[in-house]
């Protein structure tokens, strides 16, 4: 195999299908990269057997072939070689010859015949929509799925697709988040849970372009990713998602609107005063037209008002101040609205389409 590509070219690359290469593996060939070129174009592809990413890139193929290299030793070699044109040039023993400019480096690759080939998806009704808005729905959901495996489920996200509607739905048993967007064209009812690792990772691939399309394909075991000149195949997690709806609830003692960044930017002060050792709550003592915000603890206090408007019951509530700044911080609108049962029910925040709801569970406190 020889192939000649431009360092920036073979350098975006490898930073795309790295990201499913894993840390720690017992069988070495997962830790390589697959460059092949047996057609008419350059294919990059990465696989740890539960995220697989495949990715096209310029160049031009002067013997064809294909080639497994070591992934951090060929991103590390690419990315200290000078901005010019690569030459990657292999042999029947698998011995590579990588070459810019002067610079000249030898590489012991496997033969591709190891290399583990992402699985096939069928295309049967795929979902497209912009890559604009799938990197919104996993920013705007994802840091409320849970950072532990004691529960699977919680890894990950719920991707529900009912007619014209694509709903995402994570929750960690503190917080839930639920987004939805419209889509363009309607679609068979689906319901599976990707993992968060996965959607983090196309998450910082994806562009913010809404020309650009995404097309997902899913099929029993597997969720299919296509933009531009990637794709991206993913394990889905197994298992009924949690009953949402049974969750959720309308009634409410008390609503409050307030101003968002105001809310925001208090909040955030009162972290000054909040660790994780101390443990102590935000707490919210809502009144007729001011929220009184206040946080109590062994080395200070903070107080602070802001105005609001109110409907319904007075209410004292504490909150871990965190979960709500998370919720806040993806939610655009300049005034938003939060719904309360009392001290010991969730906290809801949501607009009037409720195309996104944050259900936050309130802790306990002591009144000081």
């Amino acid at each position: 195999m020889k192939i000649i590509c431009s360092k920036n070219s073979l350098s975006n690359g490898l930073q795309i299908v790295t990201k499913a290469v894993p840390s720690k593996t017992t069988m070495s060939i997962l830790e390589c990269i697959l460059i092949d070129a047996t057609t008419d174009k350059i294919k990059l592809t990465a696989n740890d057997m539960e995220l697989g990413i495949e990715t096209m890139i310029d160049g031009e193929i002067s013997e064809k072939g294909v080639i497994a290299l070591d992934a951090k030793m060929l991103f590390d070699i690419v990315r200290k070689l000078p901005d010019n044109e690569i030459t990657i040039q292999t042999d029947d023993s698998f011995k590579t010859n990588i070459k810019c400019e002067s610079a000249k480096f030898s590489l012991v690759g496997k033969s591709g015949e190891e290399f583990s080939f992402l699985p096939q998806i069928e295309k049967n009704n795929s979902v497209i929509l912009s890559q604009f808005s799938l990197k919104e729905i996993i920013r705007q959901t994802i840091f409320s799925i849970a950072s532990n495996e004691t529960n699977k489920i919680m890894t990950g996200e719920l991707f529900e697709i009912k007619d014209n509607t694509f709903k995402v739905v994570s929750l960690d048993g503190h917080r839930i988040s639920i987004r939805k967007i419209e889509l363009k064209n309607s679609y068979e009812e689906k319901k599976v849970i990707v993992p968060g690792k996965t959607l983090n990772e196309i998450s910082k691939i994806l562009k913010d372009n809404t020309d650009s399309d995404v097309t997902i394909s899913i099929s029993s075991k597997h969720i299919l990713f296509e933009f531009e000149n990637t794709i991206v195949v993913s394990r889905l997690i197994d298992g009924e998602f949690f009953k949402i709806d049974q969750m959720l609830m309308n009634d409410y003692e008390t609503k409050v609107k307030i101003n968002k960044k105001n809310f925001l930017d208090s909040i955030d002060r009162s972290t000054l005063f909040i660790r994780e050792k101390n443990n102590s709550p935000f707490i919210m003592d809502v009144t007729d037209e001011k929220v009184e915000i206040s946080v109590n603890c062994a080395i200070g206090s903070m107080k602070e008002e802001i105005e609001i408007e109110k409907k319904g019951k007075d209410i004292l509530i504490g909150f871990n101040p965190y979960y709500l700044m998370e919720a806040l911080k993806v939610i655009d609108e300049e005034e938003i609205t939060l719904f309360m049962v009392n001290s010991k029910a969730p906290c809801y925040i949501k607009n009037e389409k409720e195309n996104y709801t944050y259900l936050i569970l309130p802790v306990n406190f002591t009144k000081q």
